[in-house]
């Protein structure tokens, strides 16, 4: 345990623990191992799927099975272990009741503060012998990359009937019922090379074809349901080199099919004329990352998650997102879900950070979820 979760609560001093093992998305093997003994601890049934070798991935998704000992809704509880790239040491601190980490890189509350909530609620269930309709605790790999574990785990395997997850920025109590498509552009411009001081008007710049292009591109925040970025831009070797090749990525996310189509077309429209102004081959590639959704105010799964939410004095509101979660592949794949905001802040960042009185009601709502999904049989 580290030095600064003593005294702390039992969920805070594990957020801190599963913080400090770094587990960026394709290396999650190391908290994958922390997270299985845990399961194992809790008596529950343990399995994990073969998405380690289909991803290259740290680990593959695990789940662990408690069985009813009451009736009711059986539910599964359901966050991501990998984070985005860790660019330094993370150790935690918590100064007026925040965490954060000491050093300049991301702290890891997305989604170790939700792993932790489920964690121990499921814990104190077990050890009070609370009475609970089933529990599966399911954790994915590579989410933070296209949410690309729970896109291949099989929903067949799973007894719960509905999932929770925690992975959304703002308040506890706001519900996340809406949420985008996503898909990203890789686009190659492949120029001619020629020597800049020379014979620079035998060249064909793939980087200047590059630069008109985002140019020509609307980026940013096209309206209240788009958005679209150009996020990395390469090529080139030498500035005595007019550059042969630039490689440009980019995406484009709406809550629209038909905008997010629309803005699609745009952004390879400008790709493509810049292509041609500047005498540029292009190769082009769409790729669909996950498809969005919209919940129905009374879907089963957000009427509980308000009572749960109700009952821990928390006001409840229904809120659109700008990014994914899991359950945008698990709705996917058919298995009705619910992503619940958990109060993370500046996440993806090195300011990031979480309350730790946040994680602490959260667990307190992942009991309340349980507790609900009995009283609703």
């Amino acid at each position: 345990m580290s030095t600064q979760a003593a005294g702390l609560s039992e969920v805070v001093q594990l957020f801190i623990d599963l913080c400090e093992i770094p587990s960026p998305s394709y290396r999650e093997d190391e908290i994958a191992r922390r997270i299985r003994a845990e399961l194992e601890s809790l008596g529950c049934e343990v399995t994990e799927d073969g998405a380690a070798e289909l991803l290259e991935a740290g680990c593959g998704n695990i789940l662990g099975r408690l069985p009813a000992t009451t009736s009711g809704i059986a539910i599964v509880l359901c966050a991501h272990l990998d984070t985005v790239p860790v660019a330094d040491q993370i150790e935690v601190v918590v100064e007026d009741g925040v965490a954060r980490n000491r050093h300049d890189a991301i702290l890891g509350g997305d989604d170790k503060a939700a792993v932790a909530a489920m964690l121990v609620a499921v814990r104190n269930i077990v050890s009070q012998k609370v009475p609970h309709a089933g529990i599966e605790l399911l954790f994915t790999p590579c989410e933070e990359v296209g949410l690309r574990g729970a896109a291949c785990f099989d929903v067949s395997t799973l007894i719960g009937q509905m999932g929770f997850v925690y992975d959304h920025t703002g308040p506890i109590g706001q519900i996340v019922t809406s949420a985008p498509w996503h898909s990203r552009i890789d686009a190659t411009f492949l120029g001619t090379a020629a020597h800049a001081g020379m014979q620079p008007e035998d060249g064909r710049s793939a980087i200047h074809a590059a630069a008109a292009a985002i140019a020509r591109m609307p980026l940013g925040r096209i309206d209240h349901e788009t958005t679209a970025n150009v996020g990395v831009i390469s090529g080139g070797h030498a500035t005595n080199v007019v550059a042969a090749r630039c490689q440009v990525i980019a995406e484009a996310r709406s809550r629209s099919q038909e905008r997010l189509g629309e803005q699609l077309t745009a952004m390879i429209d400008a790709l493509t004329a810049a292509a041609i102004d500047a005498g540029c081959d292009l190769e082009c590639r769409v790729t669909p990352e996950y498809h969005g959704y919209s919940l129905a105010p009374d879907a089963a799964q957000v009427r509980i998650a308000e009572r749960a939410l109700t009952r821990e004095g928390f006001a409840v509101s229904h809120i659109a997102a700008g990014g994914g979660s899991d359950v945008n592949a698990l709705l996917k794949n058919g298995f009705p879900s619910v992503n619940l905001c958990n109060a993370m802040t500046d996440v993806h960042t090195s300011n990031e950070s979480i309350a730790i009185a946040d994680i602490e009601a959260m667990e307190r709502v992942t009991r309340a979820l349980i507790d609900e999904a009995v009283a609703a049989q």
